[in-house]
């Protein structure tokens, strides 16, 4: 039998914690994870083509060490490039680990040492999430985006992939409505997709713009507010330095922190990240983690 799965070992610097990946990537019922053997399937569109790559992680904390599996032997290097992309396993923590150090987050970051920002694993899936995902509990926010995907999106190998643009900008509000979506989210989704579709957005360009690029390209649509960009920004293109100070989740993590009486005020809130910079985004990521 002919064999076109390549297999690559990964060395990175540590720390870098894949188990907290696991853990924090378990919350998505989208999700193929096996805790006991430390790996995780990753959809990987590539040039209109889907791949599944399977990451198993073999070293420590502290001497990180990945097993890469795949297929597609011709675009490998391309495989692997969007795999260490996703979990950014450029991003030198330990580094980010020490500025820390020197600020009121560092027994959070002695606490959840090796915490990476992880990248959605699709640009358009992590836009169209970001909007289910708008004023609803978490719970059902899976729930809803888990309904989405398995009904318009496709299964391989083990790995889910979201439906792509042109799948999304045919459907019916009425299909969606039947998930439990409310019309007007069904509106935002399905003319998102459209604006994809007609050319109106291009979403790989977001990759080459600066935040501010990208928030007046998206700001446009209806249905994507200050909260879906700072979203997007994070975790589906992994920026270093955004704090959503609207998140009531950081809110609680610096009340539980400071030990504050009430949720701070966007005064305090801009106190407290002094000297965090430039990388907001990990304190953003440990705050969430101290109260997840």
């Amino acid at each position: 039998m002919e064999s076109n799965v390549w297999q690559e070992k990964i060395e990175i610097e540590g720390p870098y914690n894949f188990d907290i990946v696991l853990e924090r990537q378990s919350l998505d019922p989208l999700s193929n994870i096996d805790k006991k053997n430390r790996s995780i399937k990753v959809p990987v569109f590539l040039e209109q083509d889907p791949n599944v790559i399977d990451v198993m992680a073999v070293g420590t904390i502290e001497d990180p060490v990945f097993i890469l599996t795949g297929g597609q032997q011709n675009v490998k290097d391309a495989l692997i490039d969007r795999v260490s992309e996703i979990f950014q396993w450029n991003v030198p923590l330990k580094q980010i680990h020490e500025h820390f150090q020197k600020t009121s987050l560092n027994e959070l970051f002695k606490e959840h040492i090796g915490t990476p920002l992880v990248l959605d694993f699709d640009l358009f899936g992590c836009l169209i999430k970001c909007v289910i995902h708008q004023q609803l509990n978490l719970r059902f926010a899976y729930t809803l985006t888990e309904r989405f995907v398995k009904t318009f999106g496709f299964e391989k190998d083990g790995a889910w992939f979201y439906p792509s643009p042109q799948t999304v900008a045919v459907l019916t509000v009425d299909q969606l409505r039947e998930l439990q979506f409310s019309g007007r989210k069904a509106e935002y989704v399905i003319g998102i997709a459209k604006a994809v579709v007609e050319g109106e957005l291009d979403i790989e360009s977001f990759k080459q713009d600066n935040n501010e690029e990208v928030f007046t390209k998206l700001i446009k649509l209806r249905g994507v507010g200050n909260w879906t960009i700072q979203n997007l920004l994070l975790f589906g293109l992994g920026r270093q330095n955004l704090f959503p100070t609207a998140d009531i989740g950081i809110q609680n993590a610096l009340k539980k922190l400071y030990k504050l009486e009430q949720k701070p005020t966007l005064e305090e809130m801009e106190q407290y990240k002094q000297g965090w910079e430039p990388y907001l985004s990990y304190a953003s990521l440990y705050l969430w983690r101290s109260i997840e």
